[in-house]
């Protein structure tokens, strides 16, 4: 079984550290920033094999090499994606499995923020990776992708078990909650979890993961049931 923690980096990212508890194997997800990246893997016993890489945005990939140079981990990232990206030792894409220890992680391809995002899927733990395709309460930008791949993208995530923990890329609820109140201000669902959201940071504790289940209910971009309701409210979000 696979468990992740949020390791937080630069002003609102988070990287992700998993271990793999039948072997002890261990992997980072976008370790942007090296030193607190670092730490958090020195905390929990210095071995690293290997790191995951969702997209090619600095602030997700801009401590890569030096996280690799002192711990000797492989790279894995989008094979789409190979020539934006530090060195791949495993490129991936759709369908593909990458092992940490002897939980597997299923490869989804997620554009729509980027054009070579994905995301890493183990159901052994039921974790996802989403980078910035998904947020707690909201999604990423339509900043290379059409609003048609983004809805497939969040698709192929509204089907994974309700109990998927949704480990993203950025501390970004408590400014989606404003936003979904605002875009779906009837909904109870949404009302009470964005005050749960409330209560976590007031308290300094980080909002994510989050539930699947709680995103299918609350979060108006994962709810909209068709591409042009998405559109509209990534187009809204942005001037928001």
């Amino acid at each position: 079984m696979i468990t992740a923690q949020p390791v937080a980096i630069l002003q609102d990212n988070y990287a992700w550290l998993l271990r793999d508890s039948a072997t002890g194997a261990t992997a980072i997800v976008d370790p942007a920033e090296p030193g607190p990246v670092a730490a958090a893997i020195d905390e929990a016993g210095g071995r690293l094999d290997l790191i995951l890489l969702t997209h090619h945005h600095g602030d997700h990939i801009a401590g890569t090499d030096d996280i690799r140079a002192r711990y000797g981990a492989r790279v894995v990232g989008a094979r789409a994606d190979a020539h934006r990206l530090p060195r791949l030792d495993l490129p991936v894409g759709e369908g593909d499995s990458v092992a940490v220890g002897e939980s597997l992680g299923r490869v989804i391809d997620t554009p729509g923020h980027t054009h070579g995002q994905i995301a890493f899927y183990f159901a052994d733990g039921g974790v996802l990776l989403c980078g910035d395709t998904l947020f707690s309460l909201g999604c990423g930008r339509l900043l290379e992708g059409t609003a048609a791949e983004l809805f497939a993208s969040l698709g192929k995530f509204a089907v994974l078990p309700p109990e998927t923990l949704v480990c993203c890329g950025h501390e970004y609820t408590e400014s989606n909650a404003r936003f979904a109140l605002h875009a779906d201000p009837g909904n109870a669902a949404l009302r009470a979890y964005a005050e749960h959201v409330r209560t976590l940071r007031a308290a300094g504790r980080p909002s994510v993961p989050s539930r699947l289940a709680d995103e299918l209910a609350a979060n108006p971009f994962l709810r909209a049931a068709d591409v042009a309701t998405l559109a509209d409210l990534r187009a809204r979000k942005d001037k928001f």
